[in-house]
């Protein structure tokens, strides 16, 4: 049995849009308990009754409402079964338990199912109603939450964590598997490699997503104030503490803590985040109190830590507890596959923020990229584009457009000395089809020898011949691809 339950003429009060969307569905076997409760809500709420699960069924699989308020008992019916079948629907309500005191036992198995929470009879209106609003509250945070954390997704995937090279692949499917666990993390690479993008979508993707992500600048700090920076100091603990101050692992608590540069850090400071990753606990500077460290560290490095160990100026113990999952963020060099998407990206982004149209490449721009050593890696990159869009003046961008550094390195031959046929005329070419005419040239140098032509490019033959199947229906390119 199901009833909607519009209200009539005279009683309608003006709601806002936000009260109008909110569908409360009231389940109860006792006619009058759902008349005197669609009585209490009707007001602020869209409010559906029924008196058994069919019913119940029916309205939430055509109206799908916000909250779902459901007796125990359903007549000969199970509101424990109702409940369990609304929360495997693909919009699943808020489910609230209605429960004489002797079945309170029942109700909370309710909850271990997935009910919100339960309130026993006889109801108190008062009660329930801010129940109703609270758990409201709580799923428009949650699904905030959800959108806040789709967005970061997305602006790191715009990031320096864009790429489909195979190497960075492996970096992906990492991230992916440690980002749910608690293990610490070591992320070792150049300087402008994407360390800390890479720390940010661990965060991002862990359950720890929705407490705080605290970045610290080890190499930025000399040890007695990095010390203090860590733990926090007490009020008079040295000169110039005049206050209590908190520390970055209480400001992280119940979320992650990014360590850049960590082999920068003193002997007596190691000592203190090693206790902190055994024991996880500390005390403030000048402090007595023990403070817990619900907190997963994330640390990165430029230096070769291992290296550092032999010299003795980093713990062996300290290098093991940071040690449990290492990724390597690879330099542009190596992953030269990905510099057409990035610089894509880039220039989109950069556009943007800099109230020009959206521009295009030319050739001989990707193509001095391409060749290019980037030894500032990615945010080397990103600094070029944003030049690029800066100085040019038309539709385009061009090598004369580019930094110096660009320019000199492309002066001479690009393709390493190579005989290849000249380069293709300016004309604008979208990043795809610069791409397949940088492939065509490298062929047509190597004779076509897709491992030389490979090499020349940066990428790897797998790439490569994926390129080449990507481009297999276009004619001019058939000729080309001989065999090794």
């Amino acid at each position: 049995m199901a009833e909607s339950a519009p209200l009539p003429p005279g009683r309608q009060k003006k709601k806002s849009m936000t009260e109008r969307e909110k569908k409360l569905l009231i389940v109860d076997d006792e006619k009058h308990t759902r008349d005197g409760l669609r009585a209490s809500f009707e007001e602020h709420y869209e409010v559906y009754v029924a008196g058994d699960i069919e019913g119940a069924m029916a309205i939430m699989e055509t109206e799908m409402p916000d909250v779902l308020l459901t007796d125990l008992r359903l007549g000969q019916e199970d509101g424990m079964d109702l409940t369990v079948r609304a929360l495997k629907l693909p919009h699943p309500p808020i489910c609230i338990i209605m429960t004489a005191y002797g079945s309170v036992d029942t109700a909370v198995e309710a909850m271990k199912a997935g009910a919100y929470d339960f309130v026993t009879k006889p109801i108190n209106l008062d009660r329930l109603e801010l129940l109703v609003r609270r758990a409201l509250r709580e799923r428009a945070t949650q699904k905030e939450n959800v959108e806040l954390k789709r967005k970061v997704e997305n602006r790191f995937r715009m990031e320096s964590l864009l790429g489909s090279s195979g190497i960075m692949e492996e970096v992906f499917q990492t991230i992916r598997q440690v980002a749910p666990s608690r293990a610490t993390v070591l992320i070792q690479g150049e300087s402008g490699t994407g360390k800390e993008l890479a720390a940010h979508a661990i965060h991002t993707l862990s359950p720890r997503a929705n407490h705080r992500f605290v970045a610290v600048h080890c190499a930025a700090l000399p040890g007695t104030l990095l010390e203090s920076e860590l733990f926090g100091h007490e009020k008079g603990a040295f000169t110039g503490a005049t206050e209590r101050r908190m520390g970055r692992f209480e400001q992280a608590a119940k979320g992650t803590l990014f360590l850049d540069e960590i082999g920068e850090i003193d002997q007596t400071t190691q000592v203190k985040i090693l206790r902190v990753l055994g024991e996880r606990e500390f005390e403030r500077i000048g402090g007595t109190q023990t403070l817990q460290a619900d907190v997963r560290i994330v640390a990165a490095t430029n230096k070769d830590l291992r290296q550092l160990v032999a010299e003795g100026k980093f713990r062996e113990d300290l290098f093991f507890r940071l040690n449990v999952v290492q990724i390597t963020m690879p330099p542009l060099r190596d992953r030269k596959e990905d510099i057409p998407l990035l610089a894509q990206s880039f220039l989109k982004v950069s556009a943007e923020e800099n109230g020009k149209p959206f521009r295009e490449l030319t050739p001989e721009a990707l193509e001095a990229m391409i060749h290019y050593q980037w030894p500032g890696n990615v945010r080397e990159l990103r600094a070029a584009i944003e030049h690029g869009v800066v100085m040019s003046s038309s539709s385009q961008i061009g090598l004369r457009n580019l930094p110096e550094a660009l320019r000199a390195g492309n002066k001479g031959n690009p393709l390493k000395g190579e005989s290849v046929r000249e380069a293709p005329p300016d004309t604008g070419l979208n990043l795809q089809e610069t791409e397949r005419s940088l492939i065509l040239r490298a062929l047509d140098a190597s004779g076509g020898n897709r491992t030389a032509a490979a090499k020349k490019l940066g990428m790897s033959r797998r790439t490569l011949h994926r390129r080449l199947q990507e481009f297999q229906n276009l004619s001019n390119l058939d000729n080309k691809m001989a065999s090794d």
